[in-house]
């Protein structure tokens, strides 16, 4: 599946020994975030839940992905849920822009696909938010969580959803 690995690979065989120009070396020159997905993709792929599965639409693109959660238990039991991950070019500094495309009647998610989850705030006052020791894994297990244990009625993101709870669950 990494193909942007063997790309990287593939592209040091071709640039060869650091006497080529510097213009055309600049142009080939990976970023620091697509080093860094090669090796978290790979560390995903072999620790995914078995609730989710992930989709790169373009191999060659992997900061572009889709995951798909089916959780085996809870109120969510059943369901099939899609996100869109999206990892910024300032990437382990900042973190991935998430959207939940599957509308969803969840306290930690509105029906436009905005979620409420600690670890993908930038800046967080408990300090549960962003580090750049996160990682994509964290990312997916933390989506994963909040159909289980993460299930947050207490500090909703749809204040509406989490007030439906309490009346009827």
């Amino acid at each position: 599946m990494l193909t942007l690995a063997s790309k990287l690979k593939r592209d040091d065989g071709v640039r060869g020994p650091r006497t080529s120009s510097p213009a055309s070396d600049s142009t080939r020159r990976v970023s620091v975030r697509d080093k860094l997905l090669v090796k978290e993709v790979a560390e995903l792929e072999a620790n995914l839940p078995c609730t989710c599965k992930v989709n790169f639409p373009d191999p060659n693109k992997l900061h572009y992905f889709q995951l798909t959660v089916i959780p085996d238990e809870g109120y969510y039991q059943g369901g099939k849920f899609q996100f869109e991950i999206e990892v910024p070019d300032a990437y382990n500094m900042v973190p991935p822009k998430v959207k939940c495309l599957t509308r969803i009647w969840h306290p930690n998610i509105t029906e436009t696909g905005e979620i409420c989850l600690s670890l993908l705030r930038e800046h967080s006052i408990d300090g549960t938010g962003w580090a750049p020791t996160r990682t994509l894994k964290d990312v997916v297990w933390g989506l994963n969580s909040l159909f289980t244990d993460l299930l947050n009625f207490d500090d909703p993101l749809n204040i509406e959803a989490a007030e439906h709870h309490l009346r009827d669950k």
